[in-house]
């Protein structure tokens, strides 16, 4: 049955990441704004939403402690092991924009989150102030697009892209919704399947949280953004990641929040938000130099992911030996 749910979850993921991409870029293309700008907010959320839905049941649920985790760990996820494996499949160009607003704004949310956390909680009233950044930065975005909107100048289509630019607008909608609980629910079955398997073959439940569930729940990403590389739709693949950053940090951590207040521990404090801001960090230089994500930046990144993983594991298994 697990080996099911994971090959299920897993065709789920492929078929589904695909037409979010395929739609995301008719919309795109129809309303005449860049793919960048759907990258980060129609994608970006999508992608996003196991890990905003998991934290927010995870805060109802009575383990608000489970949220933090999910927030950091999917955060360093994205940014290391799936823009790493994303420029791997195809050398990601960096649009302009994200260099001067939207890297910036995750950096600024990143430090943000930080510091509210410093007390060891993050508050209902800390959790209010990251939902109303999430709505700002949905204003801002809203009025980029109406701008590139009247100074885009159209490129030339393919055949593909000039059929999914003529769809109706309800379709490309709809497409991508249905998509996103595609993504969802692929996620969920490939978490499952991969569980159950470990638990099979007797792989204790830190090392279960530390790979399944923190890959797990950044599968959408992963597969959103490596098809969209894959088309050469790099600006929505990065665009994406950098999106679902930050709304896992103001939607995923805020709403939480909201609800009950998030205890924060010393791991997370003393090394966890190093990890997370220090790695948006890296990203920024590497998308500064030479406007590209290359082969050799991503292999850094899965390297960087790879110690990241293998030094939290070492100290788990040195505090809890078997």
């Amino acid at each position: 049955m697990e080996f099911i749910l994971l090959i299920g979850g897993l065709v789920a993921l492929v078929l589904s990441g695909d037409y979010l991409v395929k739609f995301a870029s008719g919309l795109a293309l129809k309303i005449k704004i860049p793919p960048v700008i759907i990258g980060l907010t129609v994608v970006s959320i999508g992608t996003s939403a196991p890990e905003i839905i998991a934290s927010v049941r995870a805060a109802l649920e009575g383990n608000p402690g489970i949220t933090m985790g999910n927030v950091i760990g999917s955060n360093i996820a994205n940014l290391a092991l799936i823009l790493g494996v994303t420029s791997l499949i195809h050398p990601i160009r960096v649009d302009q924009s994200l260099m001067k607003v939207d890297w910036p704004t995750l950096i600024l949310a990143s430090l943000l989150f930080w510091g509210m956390s410093l007390d060891g909680e993050l508050s209902k009233t800390e959790g209010m102030v990251l939902i109303l950044g999430a709505l700002v930065l949905l204003s801002m975005l809203f009025l980029r697009s109406k701008k590139a909107r009247d100074t885009q100048v159209i490129a030339e289509l393919s055949e593909e892209e000039l059929e999914q630019s003529h769809r109706p607008m309800a379709i490309l909608l709809g497409g991508i919704a249905l998509a996103s609980v595609g993504l969802y629910y692929g996620s969920e079955w490939f978490i499952e399947g991969a569980r159950q398997m470990a638990i099979n073959f007797g792989i204790g439940d830190h090392i279960i949280g530390l790979t399944v569930v923190a890959f797990g729940t950044s599968v959408p990403e992963l597969v959103a953004s490596g098809i969209a590389a894959w088309r050469r739709e790099p600006d929505l693949a990065l665009g994406n990641l950098i999106g679902s950053n930050i709304f896992n940090i103001f939607f995923a951590a805020g709403i939480s929040s909201s609800i009950i207040a998030l205890p924060v521990d010393a791991q997370a404090l003393d090394f966890d938000f190093w990890w997370m801001t220090g790695i948006a960090i890296a990203v920024g230089i590497m998308m500064m130099h030479r406007k590209r994500v290359d082969r050799w930046k991503g292999s850094l990144l899965l390297l960087t992911y790879l110690v990241y993983v293998y030094w939290i594991g070492s100290t788990l298994f040195i505090v809890n030996p078997a």
